[in-house]
């Protein structure tokens, strides 16, 4: 049995292997090649204390396994990370443990490479600015990643707390070409060509009308029932996309439209589709477009098989 530490998988990670994996995960689970389960969603002992299980079963390789995400809140005043990240590697023909992957330095860049990702389709090619409602430890990764595959000038970070957004503009401005400010939710809704959230919310993080035509919007905060980052009313409005429509109905933001979405009345589109030519990104200039990751174990499962290979090659 392997087992890669978070230091080993820091050490072969690349933004480069991530962008690749998540691809090519999101075509294979859009086309049919991936049988996705169920996501199981667990308690720890204290309150707010929530680990999820997501698995998968993939044609190509064969890879199959599961990845636990967990989240403890008070790990905080133990120095510690609150969120952590483990991947299970299973023998296909035996269903033995194959390898395990600390996955806490993976997860980070690979949920930021979805929405990269879903951004090279569907983002217009003259993007110049982001905005980023959060300013947690998943918003750095994600700045990085979209202004890899766009030309970002300008970084607007907004935050509940101003301190964590001057703390991150001070991280990032020290990597980045782009200039790096902290604002408001409202004005880095306004100014934003590209904008990702990126919070634990359960309720609207700003009004429809902040969002300005041509803004292409990645949401990545709901991933279990009862979350919301976005209005509605604006959803109502735009393109949708998704890593997994089954899943972005049920536990993603857009189980707040699935109604909608059920009924034809919303057109829905797994991204993967649009990656492999089945389906059209951006329609227009001046549409909206919204692509929710709830995340996928076939992303974190192919990324974690890439990682153990280089290893084993190094």
């Amino acid at each position: 049995m392997i087992y890669l530490s978070a230091q080993e998988v820091h050490r072969h990670l690349t933004l480069k292997v991530a962008f690749d994996a998540v691809a090519q995960a999101l075509i294979y689970v859009a086309n049919g090649s991936v049988r996705t389960n169920p996501v199981v969603i667990g308690q720890g002992l204290n309150e707010g204390e929530v680990f999820s299980i997501k698995s998968a079963a993939m044609e190509d390789g064969p890879i199959v396994g599961l990845k636990v995400g967990s989240y403890w809140p008070g790990n905080a005043a133990k120095h510690l990370p609150r969120h952590g990240s483990s991947v299970f590697l299973l023998d296909p023909q035996t269903g033995r443990l194959a390898a395990v992957v600390e996955a806490s330095e993976l997860n980070g860049p690979r949920t930021a490479a979805a929405d990269a990702v879903a951004a090279s389709v569907l983002a217009r090619k003259d993007a110049r600015t982001l905005g980023v409602v959060g300013a947690g430890h998943q918003a750095a990764h994600e700045v990085r990643a979209l202004c890899a595959v766009r030309p970002i000038e300008r970084v607007l970070i907004s935050s509940r707390t101003p301190g964590s957004a001057g703390r991150l503009r001070d991280t990032l401005a020290r990597e980045l070409s782009a200039f790096v400010e902290p604002t408001t939710v409202e004005e880095a809704c306004r100014r934003a060509d590209i904008l990702v959230t990126v919070t634990p919310s359960r309720s609207a993080l700003f009004e429809p009308e902040w969002i300005r035509p041509g803004t292409h919007i990645a949401t990545m905060g709901s991933d279990q029932v009862g979350k919301q980052e976005l209005p509605s009313a604006l959803v109502r409005r735009a393109h949708l996309f998704c890593d997994l429509p089954q899943q972005s109905v049920s536990i993603g933001e857009f189980q707040h439209v699935r109604t909608e979405v059920e009924s034809g009345s919303i057109r829905l589109t797994a991204v993967g589709d649009v990656l492999a030519g089945r389906c059209a990104g951006r329609e227009s200039e001046t549409e909206i477009t919204i692509f929710d990751s709830s995340g996928l174990a076939a992303q974190d499962l192919l990324l974690g098989a890439k990682i153990v290979q280089m290893s084993q090659k190094a």
